[in-house]
């Protein structure tokens, strides 16, 4: 994200500053202990900007406070969240804090998210943290990923830092407002923010203030007292205005000191004190007419050249020379700037050298508001030269804001041909939505390349409907072009121009992947790969990723494994890492669906130190990738393990990810509420799953309603379990088909529940149900369950989805206990806990079922041990004490060393923490080794410390030797 450093310089102090020591003074409270941020909230023209440039220049002067100021001037631009952090971390790092922008350089532009922004925050946090508590030369050391070596001598001179952000009312976006606030919420004590806006910003301002970590400053404050308004008009405008006149203007101006500063331009050139007594005299208020008066006074004292120049560049947010003369056709457009900067006319410089500049924001409203009263027709002109001048010079984004500005949209359009490629490979998603949903259908349609991109975004939306018409005028486009090549002449030249007819087929197996359509989507895919060429690489990855969807959506794992492979290697090739790090999160669902969970789990933490090794910002596709380890965690029962995985995901803003991914993050959740017995958390969180779920690019094979139902089960619902059985178009008649597996294993629970409630029922024994009777007068279909069962194991067998057979074998085990054939039942869980590859990830599994299971092996009892029943048993019985179970012998003695183990067991994630823990590492380093913060490093510790029974990391490390645990 290239850097404007002149947002990053408080605007330049004037000569003459009307001195405000109680002002200066209030705002020292911002410096004592415990406090968080500095607030100055007022109307605009109340001097917010030039009193925050005092302060904090005072501040940073003060050899004793140890202060450095890191400004930044915000603007419309900074809502896009990649900007604005870029500008923020330069502005953290020209102040010495302990902050690398390395990765600017490295990769030009930026995306970012939430998800990228607060991982970069925590860096920057815990480093800072860490710098003031490590001290001396010593100081850091060791520095983080994202963070830099901060020196003795940098250490002992700046030990604190003030973040001003000015102009915040700029901001609306939302991921900005919640990426701020979450810094202000884990600010460490050496950091302060200080913000001046407009209006309050959706800050906790209410609970920052009654917890004392709030200075603020106010319009009430702000207003300049009589003396005050005295020096600012006679001794820095150069006035000569009587007390009583001064205080009269004070008084109808309200203090307001843009107002007095309007008043005082217009009184230039009065000499005589009647005219100047009869100007206050019929000045009054200081609403937006007074305002429009006073413009009207000091556009009256210019020249008409002036003017001109001013309304003509109004429409501008930055000002600098030549592009002032785009717009004014003249060529004197730095001189004029040079002259109003002069002549305090409302331009504010935004670098020491003078040479951009910006209207004071309420002098540009008022400009805009009368240029479009007076030369209304004119305005759309400006903005296309604007936009030429900044697609000229390099500026593609700052070309189509202002071609959109003046409702150029086939200026837009091309403008955006040029550039979706390079928004594509950053995944700055948000801003190519915004662009592509400002054009109107007769610039869209036309263009191929325009129509496959709108059909992209009508895809995110899960308008699938909208997909397939935009798809169909890209066709139709192309196809004009070849029985008329001079329609092509519209077009720019573009390689996605040349690749459109193979993204076209790309996005229609896209299109059928997400309506369930296996066979269209593996046409469409080959359709693609046959018309990419050798480089294009994201056709070749996105082509095979899409066949290989649709070999898993088939159940062919044995094809989907190698064909995602390549898919994979091909993204890498394009230099899409977040393409490559999300569909490395889909090939590892597929090693799950192999049977193969811990490839699974290593192919994600692979990812993930591949998205953490160049530092913040993390990649979006991180925050997946811990939902995806806590999912892998649940399935071995660590729900410690999976806590920190989806807290962190949370802080990362995991919900922020691309569409199709967002009801990942709340299913996870749920799973482990679910896991706890806290179903109705569980439900709430599978609703709002529900809510975020969009048909996408990957295959359905969890349906959410199954997964409701699942959870209605455990908690004891029957009769909304069957309900949803009766209204999931599923029977046990059905094929067995992959991409309804896991509703026919749902409706496999759901006849089990129902049989043991009717017996229960039978027996008089309705107490001791752990689900209660339905009340649909439904009837248990045993045989049924027992013939789908065997049609669905013999085609994952012969799939190699080992994951599937595990889970048909241990219902067809608990499926022949209820029908009473116990010795087939041991047999068939005995078969499947034996010959499953890995049983130890699949621990979840079981227990979800352990009343049943439990069942089974009590009326095992009697059986001889010839059919496996004690070997069975001891398996059960470590799985159910948290020890770990042997992946292909259930009888295998625990490898545990005999003399001793902790009362409690240690989490895989805690034995990874105390392996560090025994190391050499610092805190701070084992928390950014672990991706994690302080704080959750501590929760860990406290967590290990409590299970050995010790007070220490020392007596920890000890301890754990003693029980052979290191």
């Amino acid at each position: 994200m290239p850097v404007l450093v002149t947002k990053l310089h408080a605007p330049a102090q004037r000569e003459r500053l009307v001195p405000r020591p109680r002002l200066l003074e209030a705002f020292d409270g911002l410096l004592e202990p415990g406090q968080r941020l500095g607030l100055v909230s007022a109307p605009a023209g109340f001097g917010k900007t030039t009193l925050v440039g005092d302060w904090s220049s005072s501040v940073a002067n003060d050899a004793d406070r140890q202060v450095s100021v890191a400004w930044v001037s915000l603007d419309e631009a900074d809502n896009d969240l990649g900007r604005l952090m870029a500008h923020i971390l330069t502005a953290l790092q020209r102040a010495g804090a302990p902050v690398d922008v390395g990765f600017l350089k490295a990769s030009g532009v930026v995306a970012m998210d939430v998800t990228a922004a607060l991982a970069l925050l925590t860096a920057v946090v815990n480093t800072v943290a860490e710098t003031a508590e490590l001290g001396g030369p010593d100081a850091a050391s060791a520095g983080a990923a994202g963070t830099r070596r901060v020196s003795g001598t940098d250490a002992g001179r700046s030990r604190r830092w003030l973040l001003v952000l000015d102009d915040y009312h700029v901001i609306a976006a939302a991921e900005v407002h919640e990426t701020i606030g979450y810094l202000l919420d884990n600010l460490p004590e050496q950091l302060r923010v200080l913000v001046s806006t407009r209006s309050d910003p959706p800050m906790p301002l209410a609970r920052l203030r009654s917890r004392g970590q709030l200075t603020e400053l106010r319009a009430e404050q702000m207003r300049f007292t009589h003396a005050e308004a005295g020096i600012f008009l006679n001794q820095v405008l150069g006035l000569n205005l009587e007390e009583g006149d001064v205080a009269a203007l004070d008084d109808r101006t309200e203090g307001w000191a843009a107002g007095l500063q309007l008043a005082g331009l217009s009184l230039r050139g009065r000499t005589r004190a009647q005219d100047v007594s009869d100007f206050i005299a019929a000045f009054t208020g200081s609403n937006r007419f007074v305002v429009d008066y006073l413009t009207d006074e000091v556009l009256a004292q210019q020249s008409e050249g002036v003017r001109r120049f001013l309304l003509r560049t109004s429409v501008l947010d930055h000002l600098t020379g030549s592009l002032c003369d785009a717009l004014t056709g003249d060529s004197d457009g730095q001189e004029v700037l040079d002259r109003l900067d002069r002549e305090n006319l409302f331009v504010v410089p935004l670098d020491e050298e003078r040479t951009w500049y910006r209207y004071h924001h309420l002098f540009a409203d008022v400009l805009r508001s009368r240029l479009r009263a007076s030369e209304a027709d004119l305005i759309a002109d400006l903005h296309r030269a604007a936009s030429d001048w900044y697609a000229a010079h390099g500026s593609v984004e700052d070309g189509v804001r202002h071609a959109l500005a003046g409702r150029d949209f086939a200026r837009a359009g091309r403008l955006m041909e040029t550039g979706l490629a390079q928004l594509r490979r950053q995944r700055r998603d948000a801003l190519m939505l915004s662009w592509l949903g400002a054009l109107p259908a007769q610039v869209v349609e036309p263009n191929p390349v325009l129509s496959t991109a709108v059909g992209w975004a009508a895809m995110v939306d899960g308008d699938l409907d909208a997909v397939q018409r935009h798809l169909d005028d890209a066709d139709r486009a192309l196809a004009a072009a070849v029985e008329d090549p001079a329609v092509a002449a519209a077009w720019v030249d573009t390689d996605d121009l040349r690749a459109a007819p193979a993204s076209v087929h790309m996005y229609r197996a896209a299109l059928a992947q997400a309506r369930g359509d296996t066979d269209g989507t593996a046409t469409h895919a080959r359709a693609a790969l046959s018309l990419a060429g050798r480089e294009d690489h994201f056709i070749r990855g996105a082509g095979a990723g899409l066949l290989g969807l649709a070999s898993w959506a088939s159940g062919d794992i044995k094809e989907a494994l190698p064909t995602f492979e390549q898919s994979v290697t091909s993204l890498r090739a394009a230099g899409n890492l977040v393409d490559t790090l999300d569909s490395t999160i889909v090939l590892a669902g597929m090693w799950v669906t192999a049977g193969r969970p811990s490839r699974a789990r290593a192919l994600c933490e692979q990812a993930l130190r591949t998205a953490t090794a160049d530092g913040e910002p993390y990649p979006r596709a991180t925050a997946d990738l811990h939902t995806w380890l806590a999912e892998l965690a649940l399935m071995r029962n660590d729900l410690t393990d999976a806590d920190h995985h989806l807290a962190t995901s949370e802080t990362l803003a995991a919900r922020a990810s691309i569409t199709e991914n967002q009801h990942r993050w709340p299913t996870v959740a749920a799973g482990v509420c679910a896991a706890r017995g806290e179903y109705s958390r569980a439900m709430d969180l599978l609703d709002e799953a529900t809510r975020l779920y969009r048909a996408g690019f990957y295959p359905d094979l969890q349906p959410l309603a199954a997964t409701q139902a699942r959870v209605h089960l455990a908690e004891g619902d029957l009769d909304a379990a069957l309900r949803w059985a009766q209204h999931a178009d599923i029977a046990f008649r059905d094929p067995a088909e992959f991409a309804r597996e896991y509703e026919h294993l749902t409706l496999v629970r759901v006849h089990l529940a129902l049989n043991l409630t009717l017996n229960l029922a039978l027996a008089g024994n309705t107490a001791t149900s752990t689900v209660a009777p339905g009340s649909s007068g439904a009837q248990p279909d045993l045989r049924g369950a027992m013939g789908l069962l065997g049609r669905l194991e013999v085609a994952a067998v012969a799939a190699g989805r080992h994951g599937s057979v595990l889970e048909v074998r241990l219902l067809q085990a608990l499926t022949h206990h209820a029908s009473g054939d116990t010795a087939v039942a041991l047999e068939k869980l005995a078969g499947a806990v034996r010959e499953a590859p890995e049983i130890e990830t699949y621990v979840r599994l079981f227990l979800a079922e352990q009343p049943a299971v439990d069942a089974l092996l009590r009326a095992s009892s009697g059986l001889s041990d010839a059919s496996g029943v004690a070997s069975v048993t001891a398996w059960w019985q470590r799985l159910v004490d948290g020890e770990p179970t042997a992946a292909s012998a259930p009888a295998t003695p625990s490898t545990r060393p005999l003399h001793g183990r902790p009362p409690h067991p240690l989490s895989d994630r805690e034995a990874e923490v105390l392996r560090l823990l025994a190391s050499e590492l610092t805190g701070p380093e084992i928390a950014r080794s672990l991706y994690v913060t302080l704080n959750t490093l501590r929760t860990h510790t406290k967590r290990i410390f409590a299970k050995l029974g010790v007070t220490s990391r020392a007596a920890a490390v000890h301890r754990a030797r003693d029980l052979g645990l290191l």
